[in-house]
């Protein structure tokens, strides 16, 4: 039975995650412990890849793409740069703090949630759905027997429903979150069976 591999990893600590600030498109860096946790998450995954051959995508903010990198490195391989894994893009709240997002955000949510719009200029769930959806169907496509996708919490969440092949919808109820370093892993058999395999593990930083 063929069978193709997607490995999610969550970004690790960021400078924004001690701050006090909105992480979103603000291009913040990792923290000297999310360096750490991404060169662990590194020598705890590469030797489960040795010998496969391999595809890493990444986020081009500097979090994803530096906890990436040490993976990368060790795998020999070079980095893909893609926008469509950026976090959600939360508008005028990027560059802000979290508490002048609380205060400052269209506070009624309506019953459609992945509609919901927290400024003017920001993106919606539904938005985030719709532009990971051809990455999606690329990565699906692509030769190598596992691509690694470097993102962000936010987006990952929007990933999992997106990978299970429920609809945008389905966050209006239900969702898969996990926290930062989480890896995850994800088969696909025969190019239609899709599952879920590792959610949220966390012990590759240790």
């Amino acid at each position: 039975m063929a069978m193709k591999q997607i490995i999610t990893i969550q970004h690790t600590q960021s400078v924004h995650h001690t701050n006090g600030m909105v992480g979103s498109w603000t291009d913040w860096d990792l923290s000297e412990l999310g360096h750490e946790q991404a060169r662990r998450i590194a020598k705890n995954l590469a030797p489960e890849l040795k010998g496969q051959s391999v595809k890493i995508y990444s986020s081009d903010l500097k979090r994803a793409a530096q906890t990436a990198a040490p993976l990368a490195e060790k795998l020999g391989i070079e980095i893909e740069y893609r926008q469509e894994l950026r976090e959600r893009n939360l508008g005028e709240a990027v560059g802000k703090s979290a508490q002048w997002w609380r205060e400052n955000r269209i506070s009624d949510v309506p019953e459609n949630y992945i509609d919901n719009r927290p400024f003017p200029s920001a993106e919606t769930e539904r938005e985030v759905y719709q532009r990971l959806e051809p990455l999606c169907r690329e990565v699906l496509d692509r030769p190598e027997d596992t691509i690694v996708l470097g993102s962000h919490g936010g987006t990952l969440g929007v990933w999992n429903i997106l990978w299970l092949g429920l609809p945008p919808e389905a966050m209006n109820h239900c969702g898969i979150r996990t926290k930062a370093g989480a890896v995850g892993k994800f088969d696909i058999y025969d190019g239609w069976s899709r599952q879920i395999r590792l959610i949220g593990d966390l012990s590759y930083m240790r």
